[in-house]
C-alpha cells in the first residue's frame, strides 16, 4: 500500500470549467471567473469584499503594504508557521517580532502577544493552524486596545469556524491559500477578504501594477492610469474557473477530512507514544492537515519518518520553527530558547497524510505500522 502526504480533490466539473475557459479562446488572465470567484467566496465566507492573488504569499504581502505597514514597524507573528507569514513583513521593511503559541491548538499565545507589543508595533498575524482556528476574539481584543491591525493568516483554515462564525472575518483582513495541499486548491492562488471597501480598493491596485481599471484592461479600449506602485499579483482567470469548481464542492470536502480525522482518532487510540491533538470546544476544525505529537517514542522523530517512508507512508513536519532557520539566525541572531512552547512542538510535530479521499483500510495500515514501529 503507498499512502502519500496529500492527493488533491477533483472532479469532471473541474475539468469542464477548465475546458470552457480554454474553448471561449480569451480571457485567460483576467475575465469574469476572477469576479465570481471572489463574489462566491465573500458570499461563503461571509465577508463584504473579496482580492483573489496569485498565491497566499502575495497575499500577505500585498495586505501589509495596503495598511501602510513600513520600515520600523514591528509585526508580530508565530515562528510556528509557513515562513511566508514571518517573510510578509520583511518584504515591506518592516520587523517580524515572534510571540510563542498555546499548546491547546498551536496558535499565538494572547499572553505573550500581550507582553510582545512596543510603540512600534503595528500589526497581529495569528495563523489557524493546520484548518484548527487560533485564540483569534482574544487577539481581536488585545489588536483592538491597541489600536493594531489584526490580519488572520487563515492559509490552511478556509471553512473553519468559531462559535459558528467563519474563520477570516475576526480581524480588520483575512489571507487565504488555494495551494495544491490546502482545503480548497487553484494550484497556486490566494485571496483576501475584508469588508472595507477602502481596503479592497487599495489591494486592486496593488496586485495590478497600481493600475486604475475600468472594465477589462485587456479588451477595453481606454489608456488606464497609473495611479500607484504595484505589482502582477493577479490570479489567471482559468485558476479562478477551477476555484469555482472546488468551491462547489467545499462543504463535501470538509466533511470527507473531518471523517478521516475521527478514523485516525480511533486507529490510533491506544498508541502510547502518539498524542493526537484535539480541537478545542466550540471550535470547528477543517484538518488541512492532522498532526500528531510523538512522545517517548524510543526513537528520533526522523527514523519514525523513514521507517514510515519505508512502508510507503508519507509524513512531513509542519513546521520547523521560523525563527531557527538560517536566515534568520544570521540575520536577527535567534540560538533557540527564545519560544520554548514553539520550540518544543515543532520537536514533536509529525504531520500524516491527509486529504479528501484517504480511507479507512489506509489509516488502519498506517496506525498498524506506527503501532509496531521497532519491533
Amino acid at each position: 500500500m503507498q499512502v502519500p502526504l496529500f492527493q488533491i480533490f477533483w472532479n469532471d466539473g473541474d475539468i469542464e470549467k477548465i475546458g470552457d475557459v480554454i474553448k471561449r479562446g480569451m480571457f485567460w488572465t483576467t475575465g469574469p471567473d476572477v469576479e465570481r470567484f471572489e463574489r462566491a467566496i465573500c458570499d461563503y465566507i461571509g465577508a463584504r469584499y473579496c482580492t483573489t492573488f496569485n498565491s497566499g504569499t502575495s497575499a500577505l504581502h500585498a495586505g501589509l503594504l495596503a495598511h501602510g505597514i513600513h520600515a520600523g514597524d514591528e509585526v508580530i507573528v508565530p515562528s510556528f508557521t509557513f515562513i511566508a507569514t514571518a517573510n510578509a513583513p520583511l518584504m515591506v521593511g518592516a520587523k517580524p517580532v515572534f510571540a510563542d503559541i498555546k499548546r491547546e491548538n498551536l496558535g499565538l499565545d494572547p499572553e505573550d502577544v500581550q507582553e510582545k507589543i512596543t510603540k512600534r508595533t503595528k500589526a497581529i498575524i495569528p495563523v489557524h493552524y493546520g484548518g484548527c482556528p487560533c485564540s483569534v476574539e482574544a487577539l481581536r481584543e488585545i489588536a483592538a486596545d491597541h489600536n493594531l491591525l489584526l490580519f488572520e493568516d487563515a492559509a490552511e483554515a478556509f471553512g473553519a469556524e468559531v462559535q459558528d462564525t467563519k474563520v477570516g472575518t475576526f480581524g480588520d483582513l483575512a489571507m487565504f491559500s488555494f495551494c495544491q495541499n490546502k482545503i480548497i486548491t487553484t494550484g497556486e492562488g490566494g485571496a483576501i477578504v475584508t469588508d472595507s471597501k477602502e481596503l479592497d480598493e487599495r489591494l486592486r491596485l496593488i496586485r495590478s501594477h497600481g493600475r486604475q481599471e475600468h472594465g477589462n484592461y485587456f479588451s477595453s479600449p481606454e489608456c488606464p492610469d497609473y495611479v500607484g506602485l504595484g505589482f502582477n499579483f493577479r490570479m489567471p482567470d482559468i485558476l479562478a474557473s477551477l476555484g469555482l469548481g472546488q468551491l462547489e464542492n467545499v462543504d463535501k470536502i470538509i466533511a470527507m477530512r473531518r471523517r478521516c480525522a475521527e478514523c485516525y482518532r480511533q486507529e490510533l487510540s491506544g498508541i502510547s507514544w502518539i498524542k493526537v491533538l484535539e480541537t478545542p470546544p466550540g471550535d470547528f476544525n477543517v484538518y488541512q492537515l492532522f498532526s500528531v505529537l510523538t512522545d517517548d517514542a524510543g526513537m528520533a522523530r526522523e527514523d519514525v519518518i523513514k521507517q514510515l517512508q519505508d512502508f510507503n507512508i508519507a509524513s512531513k513536519v509542519y513546521f520547523s520553527p521560523v525563527h531557527l532557520t538560517r536566515y534568520y539566525r544570521d540575520t536577527f541572531g535567534y540560538t533557540g530558547g527564545e519560544l520554548p512552547v514553539t520550540e518544543e512542538i515543532a520537536g514533536k510535530i509529525l504531520s500524516l497524510p491527509m486529504y479528501p479521499a484517504l480511507q479507512r483500510p489506509e489509516i488502519a495500515y498506517i496506525a498498524h505500522v506506527l503501532r509496531n514501529l521497532g519491533d
